[in-house]
C-alpha cells in the first residue's frame, strides 16, 4: 500500500490584485484598441485579406480556449486532486468562450470573401452538390449557433459551480461539476471538431479528410495546457499560487509532451494516408502548401 495521501486540504482563498499588472493593463488596453481601428480600416480596405487574417486569428484564440474546457472537463469528469489548485486558471481560460460568438460576426459577414461554397449555386458543381445536405448556408448558421451555446452552457455552470463550492462547500456541486464535465469531453470533443471542418477544411470544399477534426484536437489540447504553465508560472512570480510545487509542473509537463507527441502523430498518419492513397481531392491540401505561398 502507498503512504501517499488522498486527502486534499484547501488552500488560503486568493484573489487577485490588479497591481501586480503594472502598465501590462495600459498596453493590452491600447493593443486592443490599436488593433479593432487596424481591423476595421482592413474590414473596409481590404476585406478579403481582413477576412483570412481573422479567421486565422479567431481559430488560434479559439482552439486555446476550447482545449481549456476540455482540460476542466477532463479534472471533473475523473475527479482529478493534482488539478485542484491550478483548475481554476483553466476555467478562467473557458470564460471568453461566450465572446467568441461576438468575435463570429465578422466572418459571417466576410463569408463569400473566405468559403468559395457560398456563392456557388445548386448545378455548378457537382460535388457541392453532393455535399449540399451539409455546407449550406442554413445549416451552416445553425452549427455555429450550437457550438457556442453548448460550450457557453458547459464552461459556464462548471465555473459557476465552483465558484459557489468555493462558498458554501457543498458536495452536491461536485456531482453537478463530474456530470457536465463528462457530458463537456463529449462537447469539446465534437464542437471542435466540427467547427474545423466548417471554418477550415471548407476553405477548399473539394478537400476532405478523416484526421482533421482530431488534428484540430491534439493542438487545442496542448497549446491550452502549455499556456496553464505560462500563466500559473507568471501568477507564482507575483506571489500566488505558492502552494503548486515541483509535482505540479511535472504532471503538466507530462501532458504537454503527450499531446506534443500526439500532435505530432496524427499530423503524420494524415500525411501518410494522403499520400498513399494519392487521391487528387485530399493531396491539393499538401500541393498547395509545398508549391505556392504558406497556407495555415
Amino acid at each position: 500500500m502507498s503512504d501517499h495521501s488522498h486527502e486534499i486540504t484547501p488552500p488560503e482563498p486568493e484573489k487577485f490584485d490588479a497591481k501586480h499588472l503594472g502598465g501590462l493593463q495600459q498596453i493590452l488596453l491600447g493593443a486592443a484598441v490599436g488593433g479593432i481601428g487596424v481591423s476595421a480600416i482592413g474590414f473596409f480596405v481590404a476585406r478579403q485579406q481582413f477576412a483570412f487574417s481573422w479567421l486565422f486569428a479567431f481559430a488560434y484564440f479559439f482552439t486555446i480556449a476550447c482545449g481549456a474546457l476540455f482540460w476542466t472537463s477532463l479534472q471533473h469528469a475523473t475527479d482529478s486532486e493534482w488539478s485542484v489548485l491550478v483548475r481554476r486558471q483553466m476555467e478562467n481560460l473557458t470564460r471568453v468562450l461566450p465572446w467568441f460568438a461576438l468575435l463570429f460576426l465578422p466572418l459571417l459577414v466576410c463569408a463569400p470573401f473566405l468559403w468559395k461554397w457560398w456563392n456557388l449555386q445548386p448545378g455548378d458543381d457537382p460535388l457541392l452538390d453532393a455535399k449540399s445536405g451539409y455546407l449550406n448556408q442554413t445549416f451552416f448558421y445553425c452549427r455555429a449557433a450550437g457550438y457556442f451555446f453548448f460550450l457557453w452552457w458547459v464552461s459556464s455552470t462548471l465555473a459557476k459551480r465552483s465558484i459557489a463550492q468555493d462558498a458554501d462547500g457543498a458536495a452536491k456541486h461536485t456531482y453537478v461539476m463530474r456530470k457536465f464535465g463528462i457530458g463537456g469531453i463529449v462537447v469539446v470533443a465534437l464542437a471542435i471538431s466540427f467547427a474545423g471542418f466548417d471554418w477550415l477544411m471548407g476553405l477548399d470544399y473539394h478537400w476532405f479528410s478523416t484526421m482533421w477534426g482530431v488534428y484540430i484536437f491534439a493542438g487545442a489540447a496542448g497549446s491550452s495546457m502549455s499556456l496553464l504553465v505560462l500563466v500559473i508560472t507568471w501568477l507564482k512570480s507575483k506571489g500566488y499560487l505558492k502552494t503548486v510545487n515541483n509535482e505540479h509542473y511535472h504532471i503538466m509537463g507530462k501532458f504537454m509532451l503527450a499531446f506534443t507527441i500526439f500532435w505530432a502523430y496524427i499530423g503524420f498518419s494524415q500525411y501518410m494516408l494522403i499520400w498513399y492513397a494519392n487521391i487528387p481531392e485530399e493531396t491539393i491540401y499538401f500541393r498547395i502548401r509545398n508549391t505556392e505561398s504558406w497556407w495555415y
